[in-house]
């Protein structure tokens, strides 16, 4: 496993749009139904806005009607990391990038997939890098 990347606060500050730091290193969300990638059907690999390490790929994205990106399954299952969270009077599983712990949504029970999980991400949390540009 690759080491996880650690910057201070400062350096996600300089790296980061505000919109990115405060979902990524605080934990926020972006409101229903205004994220970039919500309505997203390119084929493509997202990517941690973060760190460039990829989480998810257009194949497993659907639409949820949630009014964010939402997803059957990570690319990978080491790509993403849970946490239980009880913040806002609920008890919900967060969903982080495994290389550099930030905070990306979400993961429900109540996905269409074989395992049955909606991964409900942040659209300012990834990084979007269409099909055509990979791997050339």
């Amino acid at each position: 496993m690759a080491q996880k990347i650690t910057l201070t606060e400062a350096e996600w500050r300089e790296k980061l749009t505000p919109e990115q730091y405060r979902i990524l290193r605080e934990a926020g969300t972006e409101r229903a139904f205004t994220g970039k990638y919500e309505k997203n059907k390119a084929a493509g690999e997202y990517r941690c806005a973060g760190c460039g390490q990829p989480l998810f790929v257009s194949d497993a994205k659907y639409d949820s009607g949630s009014g964010w990106p939402s997803f059957t399954s990570p690319a990978a299952a080491e790509a993403v990391e849970v946490n239980q969270d009880v913040s806002h009077g609920m008890v919900r599983t967060e969903v982080v990038c495994s290389n550099c712990e930030g905070h990306l949504g979400h993961v429900f029970p109540d996905g269409p997939g074989p395992e049955g999980l909606r991964y409900c991400i942040n659209s300012a949390a990834l990084a979007f890098e269409p099909e055509e540009n990979q791997g050339d």
